[in-house]
């Protein structure tokens, strides 16, 4: 194959770059309308495969591959821009999978609906919040017509199993410098 050429793959055509760097790495390959969950690291970048090799993906300034910690720097940012790119460019040298998180909970949306409006979208700057609106919000909202992120429910989570644990904590402090305290009141006299 030469540079820019194509292959067809269950039905979808992918460029060269996504099939010789991408494709040998992983035995399934996306279909549109397939959430791509792409490992930044500290974090999870996610995009929506609408076919052909390229993905659509809600990016705030920061969203680069091999950003590194400075991607971190989207928790700033107030809006995204959605973009269409091809997939090796978003992941970079990151590692991804399909994983389409919510199929067991929520039945996805016809994917001519899901592709149209992931397109209709790009080029389009929205609002961005790393807690009600982020990049896995984006996408699971197209697939599933339902913004949802788990990232920020496991950080909740994990917010929550961390304030009880110091609530607790200190609530046996309390209770041992009361107990302790009280001992020492009754030695006093």
């Amino acid at each position: 194959m030469g540079a820019g050429s194509s292959v067809e793959m269950k039905g979808v055509k992918v460029s060269e770059k996504f099939n010789a760097d991408m494709a040998s790495q992983y035995d399934e390959k996306p279909q549109p309308g397939d959430l791509l969950e792409i490992s930044r690291g500290t974090y999870q970048h996610w995009a929506i495969y609408v076919g052909d090799g390229y993905v659509v993906h809600l990016a705030p300034p920061s969203e680069i591959p091999g950003a590194g910690v400075n991607s971190l720097m989207s928790v700033l940012a107030n809006t995204a821009l959605v973009k269409k790119e091809e997939l090796w460019e978003v992941v970079g040298d990151s590692t991804w999978e399909i994983n389409n998180l919510l199929d067991d909970k929520y039945e996805p949306r016809p994917v001519y609906l899901i592709v149209r409006e992931a397109l209709d979208l790009v080029g389009e700057e929205l609002p961005y919040c790393v807690f009600r609106g982020n990049c896995e919000h984006f996408v699971t909202r197209l697939r599933y017509g339902k913004p949802q992120s788990r990232q920020v429910r496991q950080v909740g989570e994990a917010a929550v199993y961390a304030g009880a644990l110091t609530l607790g904590a200190l609530g046996v402090a309390a209770l041992l410098a009361t107990l302790l305290g009280g001992n020492k009141d009754k030695r006093k006299q």
